[in-house]
């Protein structure tokens, strides 16, 4: 019996070697005899190895290789600054900071010599959205509020925490072109319903706005306002897409689209050519929901804004949207083309202090509301935006951040090793949404506080009261200049 298990063995272990060999031969017959990659041609089986090492490369970057502030798009302080607010472990560290003053684009807050104390601080106001201008205006009370990803585009427990966490912060969760899911709705907080260029969620059965579908949808007492989506930092000029095996029959459903198709948008709306034909849109759009109504862009230049200010002068200032998101060229929490996300669109650095002049000339800054999104992930970002002129900040990644996102950079895969952008149900499996839930409200609540001890140290009572004199952007030549000298507050034209 010993000998014949003996000679089983010898045997199983040859077969395994000749099988081995043969695949070997095999590999190396199909590497030398193709022609799409030069490696594998000239260096048949062991040319793998090259391939297998860059792709593990990025990791080894992340976690062995690269400081903690070199790391793109967040790097690894950044991070790890959101994951100790998320956790409610306090933003606090020792030793001193690993960010460097002397930088380029290093930002630095004007501290005043006698702060406020703790008996004068004031609570940051909340603001209202559409006032006096529709029937139902909505009252934002958090400066820090989830930007716009779609259900699709992200999985549904990580909408469902998202609702929750929202709830309990008491801040906005923006829907996304992607239309509104019940997960949405799961956590009854403040809702902006977005409508992008495919009309997701509020179209007929030919593709066009349905009057009948918004009045609907603006019946639900959480939904509070609607953003039309002219286009995103991560890839203006360019519609959302959503491959076809993210399609599934719930998010077709939601959508009013095929199952398993290509979700593509439209690079724009096709009946908004210009600012008159945008305006129009709002004042459909608000006189059909009777909420507020603003529009979320990015900017390439000035004439945009200026355009659209001196249409809304003609027309009256009720003509206005009641807000408009600003979204800087660095957004972007899903799928872009490279060449958009690199390239078009300037950064939220240039474009909101710009937008927010247009709107002061033209005597419309206190009826226009100002959102500004763009890797404003940390509360000295968020800090910054407010003294550039912004009434609120949006951030996606941030929030992402604060579900577990590890930054693998795996969003257009429908294979994200957190659960957050794929539909994979073992993948959700990691994605607790109580926990992850406490995680968001926790980010958001801290966020708020941390603007708010910012604002107390420059001597302010309360967050709103930040402007550009308080902040100090560093220069080439290593000194620091004013935001208010390097971006004058404008003169606002009289009647």
């Amino acid at each position: 019996m010993e000998i014949l298990m003996s000679v089983f063995q010898v045997s199983l272990g040859v077969a395994l070697v000749v099988g081995l060999l043969l695949l070997l031969l095999y590999r190396y017959i199909q590497d030398s005899t193709q022609t799409q990659h030069t490696i594998l041609r000239n260096y048949p089986v062991v040319g793998h190895l090259r391939y297998f090492f860059e792709q593990l490369g990025e990791y080894f970057r992340q976690y062995f290789f690269l400081g903690d502030r070199e790391e793109m798009p967040f790097n690894r302080s950044t991070r790890g600054w959101v994951y100790r607010l998320a956790k409610n472990e306090g933003g606090i560290i020792g030793f001193g900071s690993t960010y460097s003053l002397h930088e380029p684009g290093a930002l630095i807050f004007v501290n005043a010599p006698f702060p406020v104390l703790d008996e004068d601080r004031e609570t940051t106001p909340p603001l209202i959205l559409g006032n006096g201008f529709c029937d139902k205006p909505f009252t934002a009370r958090s400066i820090v509020n989830v930007s716009g990803m779609s259900f699709g585009a992200i999985s549904a427990p990580a909408v469902q925490a998202l609702s929750r966490g929202a709830a309990h912060a008491g801040c906005w969760m923006s829907t996304g072109e992607g239309g509104l899911s019940p997960y949405h709705l799961e956590g009854n907080c403040d809702v902006i319903l977005q409508i992008g260029t495919a009309k997701y969620g509020v179209r007929d059965s030919q593709g066009l706005l349905s009057e009948a579908r918004l009045r609907e949808l603006a019946a639900i007492e959480s939904v509070r306002a609607f953003e039309i989506k002219l286009s995103q930092g991560a890839k203006p000029g360019k519609g959302g897409v959503l491959p076809a095996a993210k399609v599934t029959e719930e998010i077709a459903r939601i959508r009013g689209i095929p199952k398993g198709v290509d979700s593509i948008s439209p690079n724009r709306h096709p009946e908004v050519s210009n600012v008159e034909q945008l305006l129009d849109r709002i004042a459909l759009i608000r006189d059909v929901t009777g909420k507020p109504v603003g529009i979320k862009t990015a900017l390439g230049g000035w004439h945009f804004m200026n355009d659209l200010c001196e249409a809304i002068l003609r027309r009256g200032i009720a003509a206005a949207p009641d807000f408009i998101a600003i979204d800087g060229g660095e957004g972007g929490s899903g799928a872009a083309p490279q060449a958009l996300a690199d390239h078009v669109a300037l950064s939220i650095d240039e474009a909101l202090p710009r937008a927010v002049d247009s709107l002061i000339e033209a005597g419309l800054r206190e009826r226009v509301k100002v959102i500004a999104a763009g890797k404003l992930v940390t509360s000295a970002r968020a800090a910054w935006a407010l003294s550039a002129g912004a009434d609120f900040v949006n951030t996606a990644r941030g929030f992402m951040f604060s579900l577990g996102c590890i930054q693998a950079l795996r969003c257009h895969s429908n294979s994200c090793p957190t659960g957050i952008t794929t539909h994979n149900p073992k993948l959700h499996r990691g994605l607790d949404v109580a926990d992850k839930a406490a995680r968001v409200a926790n980010y958001c609540l801290n966020m708020n506080q941390e603007i708010d001890m910012i604002a107390h140290s420059c001597g302010l009572r309360h967050a709103r009261e930040f402007r550009r004199e308080h902040t100090r952007i560093v220069q080439p030549n290593g000194q620091s200049t004013a935001l208010n000298m390097l971006y004058p507050y404008p003169v606002a034209r009289t009647a």
